[in-house]
């Protein structure tokens, strides 16, 4: 019998492919942690993983759970390189994925072109048939011109099929029957429908669910398939289990036939191992930021609960209005602010950071790869920030004179010297980072004063303390292998899928039985499913919310509701509750009537969860993992002389002040002056603020 099991959680990345090993000693429960990265290996995103377990000595043959997070699906997307997809959808209906919304973000631009669909309509095609909102049947489904539309699909080298029917969210019957007809006549081909992945309403949004899903199924089938081979041909015994965005995992089958549920699946499981960590730590409200080397994204995590939502879009900005998803996703906000995020100067003059990156290759100017452009880890090299002999934990020799010139030629555009423009660069991308902390706290009725900022990614320990002074947290704190976080969080997940069902039903005496009717269908749902996979009923525990709204409005807000068989006399409370959640969120209530929109099932089960072991506290100081001294510009404190400590010699129960800096293989932590740090005992570092705007 094995003395030991082995855990391992690979994410992919823009840039960096990471990896978490935790071997625990089956006696004493002492685990091991093992950490690496290496570069990602597009397009063969599978050889990036098969390479950072050879960098961390892992053997596959060994390793007891393996779990996986890629962004194999948003880059197929953003960069356009799914198959040629056909639509089949109701007749009279083949526009809307077109026609789309007219709440576009740029209102007034007369010139405004709606984003391109993924399907051309040429490629859109009708079958007569109804079901009306209420699931009743209006009109049969006829099949009878399906031959001939698969016909011209194969002329025009159609991949994957997307059928998407009005109304199937009350009734999937027709779909079912189409998707079983085109399996029977094309059985080669992909074929995806709408209710396999949402039983909400809104029909462009679920066609253009149903679309993305078909258009990336065959290549990311293929890619976790080269995975799943990969790991067999170097012994690994198992099925790898695969993250989604809902901040759960799913196994290997599942995904690759729904693939577009791990849209998001790096992020979201950063931003569910920071809501873990903070229960650990006693800290339920939690600010969660990850800046990696593209990208910078932030959660807000109330009660341990991180927040899923279905209203999730692609490629949204100021003037497009992007590609609507309908799965759950973590509720977060992205902006283009990461340590490979270029620094460069408008017409006017005026100094920017980002979105543009410079990505793995060249990479910043640093890195010695070819790179000009001044990028956000340029600037802090060149402050000090980042040891320039420790540069990416001492693998890359640091190209100062390439830092130089590229940050020189900013400076020449705004008139000042390479310091004050590094300093720029800092600030900037600081204040781009504060700004979207805000969005997801103070623009939805929290006060940040409230929450713990948890930092992770390569970046996020190096802006986390001056973004925390900002905003005004309780404090900082920067989790044990800050920069492959997330691939920790895969360690912490549950197996989960999410659940949504649409139906209508005003909160009054005699509407619970009904409520309670849904909720039970959908768990009955959940069981079959995961029994038909080899999951024991027995282990599947649920969480249900409801989705509710005042009488006539359009949209609606998510509220929990406590376990229990809903009745009539608890309608009552679950009102109460709904009138809470949206004063806070929207600052005021209405006496009108609240009706419930649709349902939010999770059900989850423990696969292989990570345990963490409290470590008792060092009675070694911190001054044995005292590197030296060195001026390092804080950007707004100006230069100060800090303590340098050595990361992997930091144990629980050290102390520490600022002004230092801490330099780990992955990551350096940039405390400022006048704040204090302490290792807790599972390896975190928290830093108390001094000089924030506390309350």
């Amino acid at each position: 019998m094995a003395a030991s099991t082995i855990r391992v959680a690979t994410d992919v990345g823009g840039t960096f492919t990471d990896l978490v090993c935790f071997e625990t000693d089956l006696v004493t429960g002492e685990s091991r942690l093992t950490t690496a990265k290496v570069d990602t290996t597009p397009p063969d995103f599978e050889l990036g993983v098969l390479n950072v377990l050879a960098k961390g000595g892992i053997d596959p043959k060994a390793v007891d759970f393996l779990v996986h997070g890629t962004t194999v699906v948003i880059n197929a997307l953003t960069e356009r390189k799914g198959v040629k997809v056909g639509l089949i959808t109701t007749e009279g209906f083949r526009d809307s994925l077109e026609i789309a919304r007219g709440n576009r973000p740029d209102f007034f631009n007369l010139h405004y072109q709606k984003p391109k669909p993924f399907v051309p309509r040429y490629l859109r095609r009708e079958l007569p048939g109804r079901i009306t909102y209420r699931g009743a049947e209006l009109r049969p489904l006829e099949l009878g011109g399906l031959p001939a539309i698969l016909d011209d699909f194969r002329a025009e080298g159609v991949a994957a099929i997307a059928v998407c029917f009005l109304h199937s969210y009350a009734d999937t019957s027709h779909e079912k029957a189409a998707v079983e007809e085109i399996q029977r006549l094309w059985p080669d081909v992909s074929v995806v429908a709408s209710h396999q992945i949402t039983r909400e309403w809104r029909e462009y949004e679920r066609a253009s669910t149903t679309v993305l899903s078909a258009y990336v199924q065959p290549t990311a089938e293929r890619y976790l398939s080269r995975l799943a081979a990969g790991l067999s041909a170097k012994g690994f015994r198992h099925s790898p289990y695969i993250m989604q965005s809902n901040c759960g995992v799913d196994s290997l089958e599942s995904v690759s036939r729904i693939p577009i549920t791990m849209v998001e699946s790096g992020p979201a499981s950063g931003f569910w191992g920071a809501a873990e960590l903070g229960k650990l730590i006693g800290e339920p409200r939690v600010l969660a930021l990850d800046i990696g080397g593209t990208t910078a994204k932030c959660s807000l995590i109330e009660n341990g609960e991180v927040k899923i939502k279905t209203d999730y879009w692609i490629e949204r900005d100021r003037t497009s209005s992007g590609y609507p998803i309908m799965v759950p996703v973590v509720d977060l906000v992205e902006i283009g602010n990461g340590g490979g995020s270029i620094a460069w100067v408008d017409d006017f003059g005026k100094l920017h950071v980002g979105p543009k990156s410079a990505g793995a290759m060249p990479g910043p100017a640093a890195y010695g790869r070819g790179g000009t452009e001044a990028t956000t880890t340029d600037a802090n090299l060149w402050l000090g920030r980042i040891n320039k002999d420790y540069f990416c934990g001492g693998e890359i020799v640091a190209d100062m004179e390439a830092a130089e010139a590229a940050l020189s030629r900013v400076a020449n555009k705004l008139g000042v010297s390479i310091d004050e423009a590094a300093r720029g660069i800092i600030r900037i991308a600081n204040n781009n980072m504060v700004n979207a902390l805000k969005l997801v706290s103070l623009n939805r009725g929290y006060d940040p004063r409230d929450f713990t900022l948890v930092v992770f990614g390569g970046g996020g320990p190096m802006h986390g303390v001056a973004l925390g002074k900002e905003l005004g947290v309780k404090k900082v704190v920067v989790p044990a292998g800050a920069s492959v976080f997330s691939a920790w969080g895969m360690m912490m997940s549950d197996l989960r899928r999410d659940y949504f069902v649409t139906r209508l039903a005003d909160l009054r005496s005699g509407a619970a039985a009904g409520i309670e009717a849904v909720f039970a269908d959908a768990e009955d749902q959940a069981r079959a499913q995961f029994g038909a996979e080899g999951v024991d009923g027995s282990r599947l525990s649920f969480k249900r919310y409801g989705k509710f709204r005042y009488q006539n409005q359009e949209h609606t807000t998510e509220v929990l509701i406590e376990s229990g068989t809903i009745t009539d006399a608890r309608l009552g409370d679950i009102e109460a509750t709904f009138h809470d959640t949206y004063e806070r969120e929207y600052t005021y209530r209405l006496g009108a009537p609240v009706e419930m929109v649709g349902i939010h099932l999770v059900a989850s089960a423990e696969v292989g969860k990570l345990t963490m072991k409290e470590r008792a506290p060092s009675t070694a100081s911190s001054e044995v993992a005292l590197k030296g001294h060195r001026d390092v510009d804080y950007a707004l404190e100006g230069v100060d002389r800090a303590a340098i400590y050595d990361g992997t010699r930091l144990e629980p129960g050290m102390a520490f002040s600022g002004p230092a800096v801490i330099e780990d293989p992955g990551t350096t932590i940039v405390v400022h002056p006048g704040s204090r740090g302490a290792v807790d005992g599972y390896g975190n570092i928290h830093i108390e603020l001094i000089g924030g705007d506390r309350k």
